[in-house]
């Protein structure tokens, strides 16, 4: 009998609310898996394979709902994409990807990242005093995907809405960003 795995903010799941500024709340055990092909035409043929066109915008993501539900595809660089899904499809998404012949490469990193979803009126605020990114609206629309730095810890990104970033971080630093955006949202009136 295996027991079942500990998310790695399960410690703070009573803490991730920072209201005002922002609320916070981790999806944990997401299927990720790491794309790397230059050639276009393998690049629509794996968007075909998961019902999502891959983007073709540098720093952007896609979603679609294809024969996996809900998939996003974000841009990481020229060669590099990262197909996220909910939890427990790297298999089939990986199987379904391997079945696409291109030259290139899968390789699941679910294990990688845990993701935190974060929303509220100041959020971009908070973001700003860590994250040398300009998270303005007008540089950061929704849509948009970067990988970069957040209180000296590497995440990717997202803008998924007006007030609303989904923040892809290693496990082993989940815990150390959770504390900073505590202390980050102490000026905005939250009680850490």
């Amino acid at each position: 009998m295996t027991a079942d795995p500990t998310s790695p903010l399960a410690a703070w799941t009573d803490r991730l609310t920072f209201a005002p500024a922002l609320i916070a709340s981790e999806r944990p055990f997401l299927s990720q898996l790491t794309v790397r092909v230059s050639d276009p035409d393998a690049v629509a043929a794996l968007g075909s394979a998961l019902g999502v066109v891959f983007p073709s915008v540098p720093c952007t993501f896609t979603t679609g709902s294809g024969p996996f539900g809900a998939v996003e595809v974000l841009w990481l660089g020229p060669d590099e994409f990262l197909v996220v899904a909910a939890p427990d499809l790297q298999l089939p998404i990986e199987d379904a990807l391997r079945a696409v012949p291109f030259k290139g490469s899968v390789v699941d990193t679910s294990a990688q990242r845990t993701t935190l979803v974060l929303e509220g009126s100041h959020v971009r605020d908070v973001l700003a005093h860590g994250c040398s990114v300009d998270l303005h609206p007008s540089s950061a629309p929704v849509g948009t995907c970067v990988q970069t730095l957040l209180a000296r810890t590497g995440i990717i990104l997202q803008v998924t809405g007006p007030d609303r970033f989904t923040i892809l971080v290693r496990s082993s630093f989940a815990q150390y960003l959770a504390a900073w955006l505590s202390d980050a949202c102490v000026e905005y009136g939250a009680v850490p």
